[in-house]
């Protein structure tokens, strides 16, 4: 199976052209990027190319991907059928991460490692788009 990759926005230019992920190094080089920049930039929403449209046109699901560089955790909402995020073993309150200057909220108990944040991101990637099995998650309440 040919892997087409991920499209991923979180920079303003990303807007009119997103960025490309198509490798593991690159998933890696993109947290980072979310871990390392602005404040109002720690949250992505993430399209897999490998997933098919809707007849509209727009894409059929949207992963979003939220970092906090303090605490090294992060969270993962789902938008596909149904929506899904992550599933914490801690809960800190309601997680709120800045996609291009506007508040995204995870509900409470949704943060997980870092690391994890990669893992899942690089198997959506690997899978064509699929649920990661990597990490737990539970159906998203708002």
């Amino acid at each position: 199976m040919t892997i087409k990759g991920l499209e991923v926005q979180f920079q303003p230019e990303h807007t009119k052209t997103p960025a490309l992920l198509v490798s593991a190094d690159d998933v890696d080089s993109f947290i980072d990027a979310l871990l390392n920049g602005q404040h109002d930039r720690n949250c992505a929403v993430v399209y897999s190319l490998d997933r098919p449209t809707m007849p509209s046109g727009y894409r059929d699901h949207e992963l979003a991907v939220g970092v906090d560089r303090v605490a090294q955790m992060g969270a993962l909402t789902l938008a596909a059928d149904d929506g899904y995020v992550s599933k914490g073993s801690m809960d800190r309150g309601i997680g709120e991460y800045v996609l291009l200057g506007h508040v995204r909220e995870f509900m409470p108990g949704s943060e997980i490692p870092i690391e994890l944040v990669r893992q899942a991101v690089k198997e959506f990637l690997s899978s064509g788009g699929q649920i990661p099995t990597c990490i737990e998650w539970q159906k998203e309440e708002f």
